[in-house]
């Protein structure tokens, strides 16, 4: 191992090519710098310089490790300033998962501030179900979790609500019901419905489940799709009918599926802001006061 600390003696000689010199610009004894230097050469295994009557010159060799000394000097500064932005919360990586992105824009409004705001910050952006979101929240792989409300997570997660959004039916767009102002759910009965699995959000799928039952029915699934954008689809292709949150709505484009409200009440669903008080970058803290501003 060689210290930086030798790295650096080294350097003020080769540039001084002056022992005197050197050990002023450094502020120690000039016996104490030219032992330093021979250490540095004893643990190299080779001379980097040539001294005698005419002064100091450095060897080949030297002049090749002045340059090994010059990029490993900046490269350990480049990594203690890095580190010290990092401590500061102008630096590092935020990793933000949500259950929709696109569909809400106070959300992208507030991730555009962010980045303009902390540009040496590394945004990381996952769209992912709720359960797999609060499994990488609470393994500390995401620092932020926009997500559906779930029973059970972790003591040090904190939650807070932000928004209850509309539930709405969507229909293709050949549907009877299409042209509706709104609907009632108990109509439904009979239908076919496609749901997100159970398995990936357990209480989104609880409550789209009670409130049907509400209505006086258990849906009939007949098809699951991981990805809410996969259920329009499958709506779009005739497949059944689908509840989803109004955030799906203004995501989607085309003009084979229509999204109409529902007349029951309540027909809303809460999305939650979440996140690790074990965390102990001040990254996220930024991010919500941000985020204050774009709600």
């Amino acid at each position: 191992m060689i210290e930086t600390r030798l790295l650096r003696q080294f350097v003020a000689v080769a540039e001084e090519l002056h022992f005197h010199k050197a050990a002023l610009r450094l502020h120690m004894a000039q016996p104490a710098l030219s032992q330093a230097i021979n250490r540095l050469e004893q643990k190299l295994g080779f001379a980097l310089l040539e001294r005698d009557r005419r002064g100091v010159r450095l060897l080949p060799a030297g002049a090749a490790f002045l340059q090994t000394a010059y990029t490993v000097l900046g490269q350990l500064q480049q990594g203690v300033e890095h580190a010290r932005q990092v401590s500061q919360g102008v630096a590092g990586t935020l990793t933000i998962t949500s259950v929709s992105i696109a569909g809400y824009p106070w959300l992208l409004d507030a991730l555009k501030q962010f980045r303009q705001a902390f540009p040496k910050v590394q945004l990381v952006i996952k769209e992912m179900p709720s359960a797999s979101q609060a499994k990488a929240l609470i393994t500390g792989e995401a620092d932020i979790a926009f997500l559906r409300r779930l029973p059970g997570l972790a003591d040090h997660i904190e939650s807070r609500l932000l928004l209850d959004e509309p539930i709405l039916m969507a229909l293709p767009v050949d549907h009877p019901d299409a042209g509706n102002a709104a609907i009632e759910l108990k109509d439904f009965a009979d239908a076919d419905f496609v749901f997100t699995p159970q398995v990936l959000g357990s209480g989104y799928h609880h409550q789209l489940i009670a409130l049907c039952e509400a209505a006086g029915f258990y849906p009939r699934v007949v098809q699951e799709a991981d990805q809410l954008h996969t259920l329009i689809g499958l709506v779009a292709c005739g497949f059944g009918v689908a509840l989803v949150p109004e955030s799906i709505a203004r995501s989607i484009t085309g003009d084979k599926v229509v999204f109409v409200p529902l007349s029951v009440s309540p027909s809303t669903i809460g999305l939650y802001l979440n996140w690790s008080t074990d965390n102990p970058s001040p990254l996220p803290g930024h991010f919500f006061s941000v985020l204050e501003g774009a709600l």
